[in-house]
């Protein structure tokens, strides 16, 4: 196996989330690709034309790790809830210092879900847990103390 790299899927908001990523993490887009730029074979279902500017393929580096992020065009006409017996994933973002956590903490929250807000932890010297207004799911740490 060469690596995993986390995939997130958005309903028409991926590009926003980018915007959003780059700024929290200093992050690199390193592949953007809309519908409109790909072949309309590679393409799960037939893209209307209204979403022909949504993300078909993307790759940003965060921390030197890379996560993609795409529009499920389907999605953007037919939103399901995830319910019953599910595995939720998050992605965790370790920081050299808690003023850099803190920095993306405050960019992140603007819209967030919080699910644990900022505090000090056993195994690190801050973390919090916030679901951003796209739908992403984040742990934040610094201090890491393994």
């Amino acid at each position: 196996m060469s690596k995993i790299v986390p995939f997130l899927t958005f309903a028409g908001q991926a590009a926003q989330a980018m915007a959003l990523y780059e700024k929290a993490f200093g992050a690199r887009v390193k592949e953007r690709l809309t519908y409109s730029d790909m072949n309309p074979a590679d393409a799960i279902s037939e893209v209307k034309d209204e979403h022909k500017d949504f993300i078909g393929y993307s790759e940003l580096v965060i921390g030197g790790q890379i996560i993609s992020l795409y529009d499920d065009s389907n999605a953007a006409e037919n939103p399901t809830a995830v319910s019953g017996n599910v595995c939720l994933t998050d992605l965790l973002v370790h920081f050299d210092s808690d003023d850099e956590l803190k920095e993306a903490y405050d960019i992140l929250s603007e819209g967030a879900t919080i699910i644990a807000p900022l505090y000090t932890q056993t195994y690190c010297s801050l973390t919090c847990a916030l679901i951003d207004k796209f739908g992403g799911r984040w742990q934040l740490m610094s201090g890491y103390k393994g």
